[in-house]
């Protein structure tokens, strides 16, 4: 009875192969590599515009054309992989990631370079559900909590530790190299890929199958989005024709694409996945920790550039922080998951995380990057908790025949998410800064003896250092007045700013709790 007893045991508990476990790993340097390049350039902006001779307001689109090519190829690749077969599409497009990412390090304008990371993003983001399709297929039940912290380590990790490695790159080695670094990682995921991967034939009759319609529409729906997305707050939103043509077409493209999703028979996004209550609201949860972790990573950049003069190396040395303490706490979550319930782990990552923006919102001049480092210690905290618990609760009754479709699903509208939190962030930031200057400017006034006083001695000062005229010193002091009224207002809108985040991460603590308790060793469907 015992020998029976073991015999089962084993049967109900399968273990990886080692070749099975070695792709799953090659696959997380692709999805690591992909998702790092969406926040490589965030510290180098600077350094890359004036590489290329570009205007500061059009930098952003050197990270947003790359984040439009992943968003838009994500929901394409369980598709595309049906068609030229999993291993010969994840093969293709973990060369040509490399290949479009060296070709950026030789653009001299803006234009060539908007479209090489475009087409860097479309190769990029093939890698990210393909390596979360290959825990949910590759892994046992049991094993997949831990094969999805490894996933999760690629997803919090690579965007906190993104511009750290661009920030040194930029400030000791030129801009230039932090488009070579995925060269030699990306090489070793394709050898293991081609060593551990099982061909397969294509099925190129799929492709007169294929929803060309929903493809179409989604393609310049998400386009269409995301520049409006990026454009709005520089063009004062919905006052510039530009902004509003492009909502209109981003409307009618997505509300075309989600009609012939739930009516035609193969849809090419399977959005009834949402009506699982599960995957529905861990879906929903992903988006608003979306909007968190990509929001921190461009806000926190903002702030210590713009206000304390950070350089991209001092700017990245910063973030470090939030990034080194989860190599050593992802791994231990899914050996929590074994004694805890994964809904309640995961809420209490998103409090963690919620507290350390709430932690950031008594910004004052003097907090620089010292006074950061106990905030994105929490937060790392916090990330760590988070990701994994999520995915095995969203992937818990999913089957695995749509596994692809739900990876494709998640981890499209998690990076739509943070697309849409990024531009909402910079749009709270440019309005509470408004906001707070109207108020301050109210009080600064020269009724007040302490403004005159303070005129008075700025404009000795200016006398003291070379200038002669009266009159010119006075106007200099105004005008330093004025900057220190701005950069005052721009200190207390990036701290409401981490409010917002706070908020929208309590929103999403609270919305995991409807969930139902997923099953021990809970992930996508039997292996």
């Amino acid at each position: 009875m015992s020998s029976i007893a073991a015999t089962a045991g084993a049967i109900s508990q399968p273990r990886a192969s080692t070749r099975e476990w070695i792709a799953v790993l090659a696959g997380m340097i692709g999805a690591f590599m992909a998702i790092l390049n969406i926040q490589i350039t965030n510290a180098s902006l600077l350094d890359i515009e004036g590489g290329i001779g570009t205007g500061v307001d059009n930098g952003a689109w050197i990270s947003t054309s790359y984040l439009i090519g992943e968003i838009v190829v994500i929901p394409l690749t369980a598709y595309f992989s049906s068609v030229f077969s999993f291993r010969r599409y994840i093969l293709v497009n973990s060369i040509l990631f490399p290949l479009f990412s060296i070709a950026c390090a030789f653009a001299h304008d803006l234009g060539t370079m908007i479209v090489l990371r475009g087409l860097q993003g479309f190769a990029g983001g093939v890698l990210i559900p393909m390596a979360f399709t290959m825990v949910l297929t590759k892994l046992p039940k049991p094993q997949q909590p831990l094969g999805l912290a490894i996933f999760a380590l690629s997803v919090t990790f690579a965007p906190a530790i993104g511009p750290t490695i661009g920030g040194y790159l930029t400030e000791n080695y030129g801009w230039q190299t932090i488009f070579f670094i995925n060269a030699i990682p990306s090489a070793v995921m394709a050898v293991a890929l081609a060593l551990t991967l099982d061909k397969q034939p294509m099925q190129l009759h799929l492709l007169r199958q294929g929803d060309w319609a929903g493809i179409f529409t989604m393609a310049i729906g998400l386009s269409a989005l995301q520049t409006v997305l990026e454009e709005g707050n520089k063009e004062d939103w919905f006052s510039s024709p530009f902004i509003v043509k492009l909502s209109i077409l981003a409307f009618v493209f997505l509300a075309a694409f989600i009609w012939i999703e739930l009516t035609v028979k193969k849809p090419l996004v399977k959005l009834s996945l949402l009506t699982q209550r599960n995957f529905g609201i861990g879906v929903a949860v992903n988006v608003l920790v979306g909007v968190a972790l990509f929001g921190t990573v461009y806000i926190l950049p903002q702030y210590l550039g713009q206000v304390q003069r950070y350089n991209a190396e001092q700017i990245g040395m910063v973030l470090a922080w939030t990034g080194l303490p989860q190599l050593l706490l992802i791994p231990l979550v899914p050996m929590m998951m074994k004694r805890f319930d994964a809904r309640y782990i995961g809420f209490l990552g998103i409090s963690i995380f919620a507290i350390s923006c709430f932690m950031n919102v008594t910004l004052s001049a003097d907090i620089a990057g010292d006074q950061f480092w106990i905030p994105n210690i929490v937060r790392a905290i916090g990330q760590a908790l988070v990701l994994t618990p999520i995915t095995a609760i969203t992937t818990a009754g999913i089957a695995a025949t749509d596994a692809a479709a739900a990876s494709g699903l998640t981890n499209m509208l998690r990076n739509l998410g943070g697309a849409v939190g990024t531009a909402t962030l910079g749009t709270v930031l440019t309005k509470r800064e408004q906001f707070h200057s109207n108020i301050i400017g109210q009080s600064v006034t020269l009724s007040r003896d302490e403004v005159r006083d303070r005129l008075a001695q700025t404009t000795a000062y200016f006398m003291q250092h070379g200038i002669s005229d009266p009159a010119l010193a006075g106007q200099k002091a105004v005008v330093a007045l004025g900057q220190i009224v701005r950069r005052q207002a721009l200190i207390l809108g990036f701290a409401d700013t981490f409010a917002v985040i706070g908020v929208v991460l309590a929103i999403a603590a609270i919305a995991l709790l409807l969930t139902q308790k997923p099953r021990a060793g809970a992930g996508a469907g039997a292996h």
